[in-house]
């Protein structure tokens, strides 16, 4: 006999209606930091004592849910840094084609400081397997992983922040550029 329990289909319609809500109400312009249950309520039809049967506060519901974008993102992420068939380039391009297609939900993770810290760790892992794999014999003083990561991590952050009018090509392309010597 299993001891796990299914989760009530209407329960998870629910949490699901607040979610929309809330990604709703940050792509009208909302930050999730002046979000509150009655806005979200109000917006996913519902009351907010069904707001708090499912959720401890507003911090608690956009904490799940930048838990779960950042999880999807995530395994797309993960799948690169094993990626050998790819340019260092075309996994670049590839990563901030994933992060472009996130782009509405990324503004909430940005009020959690949790996608710089998992974007960092990616991008870490992604430079020190590109290291590894390298034919070449790096010289002493190549530009540590900590600082390339940071830089690049500030590229990225500033291209979703101000310059989603970039291409994700041309980004990857910048950022070629800016470590290719």
């Amino acid at each position: 006999m299993s001891t796990d329990k299914k989760e009530d289909p209407r329960s998870i319609r629910t949490k699901e209606m607040f979610k929309k809500a809330v990604l709703q109400l940050i792509s009208e312009g909302e930050r999730a930091s002046t979000l509150t249950v009655q806005k979200v309520a109000k917006v996913a039809n519902l009351n907010r004592t069904t707001f708090y049967l499912h959720y401890q506060d507003i911090q608690d519901l956009v904490g799940q849910l930048a838990h779960e974008i950042m999880e999807g993102i995530s395994i797309q992420i993960l799948s690169l840094i094993d990626a050998r068939d790819l340019s260092e380039k075309q996994q670049f391009t590839k990563l901030l084609d994933n992060l472009y297609s996130h782009r509405d939900y990324l503004l909430i993770l940005f009020d959690n400081d949790e996608l710089e810290v998992q974007l960092f760790n990616f991008i870490q892992q992604l430079v020190m397997k590109r290291r590894e794999n390298s034919e070449k014999i790096l010289p002493e003083n190549y530009v540590s992983i900590e600082i390339k990561t940071a830089s690049i991590i500030g590229v990225i952050m500033w291209w979703i922040r101000k310059g989603l009018h970039y291409s994700s090509d041309y980004i990857a392309h910048q950022i070629y550029l800016l470590y290719k010597g």
